[in-house]
């Protein structure tokens, strides 16, 4: 009687595992720079009467705008300079205030927050509001403007003078809102991350 081999599943190889993996990122990228090319259809452009809340978010015609990029401290949020506490919350109010009273506001974006409120960048006779705020130390960067922050932390403008709570963290022990743009902040490195992919590859292919 012969005696029957026995059959073992054959290992498939590493290769084709990194091809599996390399599969999987580029149906990512592709399904978040579809969603992202939709939301820009949406995009928002406004101008007009500006309110400001606090020193990140204001109303411009009716339409309640939190600043992309950067998170600046809460309204009632006190710092130290020196030692001694100050409301660096109302500083920070006051800095916008005075960035939006010096010209024409003008806010762009499409993204919105889980409290409905417009994710924009927003310039003033065409300065970025955003950048000016991070430099002039009145908020940290969240996303963007890190350079305008390392130029703040250098020359110890605003809130770097001195000693503070990040704002995230803050309202995470005052019972402030949660963490509203974080999601769109990892939404928005991985558009920049596949962008940033497909400018590589098109560049290596031309």
């Amino acid at each position: 009687m012969t005696k029957r081999r026995r059959r073992y599943p054959r290992k498939r190889s590493p290769w084709w595992r990194l091809s599996d993996v390399l599969t999987t990122v580029i149906l990512i990228g592709v399904l978040v720079l579809a969603v992202d090319r939709f939301q820009r259809q949406a995009e928002v452009s406004l101008s007009g009467a500006v309110t400001v809340n606090d020193g990140d978010t204001l109303t411009l015609s009716g339409e309640r705008i939190r600043l992309k990029g950067l998170d600046a401290p809460e309204y009632s949020q006190t710092c130290s300079r020196n030692g001694v506490a100050y409301s660096c919350g109302r500083e920070a109010r006051s800095m916008l205030q005075r960035l939006v009273s010096s010209g024409k506001v003008v806010c762009e974006g499409y993204e919105r927050d889980r409290y409905e409120r417009l994710l924009a960048r927003c310039s003033v006779n065409g300065k970025d509001i955003g950048a000016a705020l991070v430099e002039a130390g009145w908020a940290v960067a969240y996303g963007d403007y890190d350079r305008e922050e390392a130029m703040a932390r250098r020359a110890r403008k605003g809130i770097w003078d001195g000693t503070f709570d990040a704002p995230r963290d803050w309202r995470a022990r005052h019972g402030g809102p949660a963490d509203e743009t974080r999601e769109a902040g990892l939404l928005q490195r991985l558009r920049e991350f596949f962008r940033g992919l497909i400018k590589s590859w098109s560049e290596e292919t031309t």
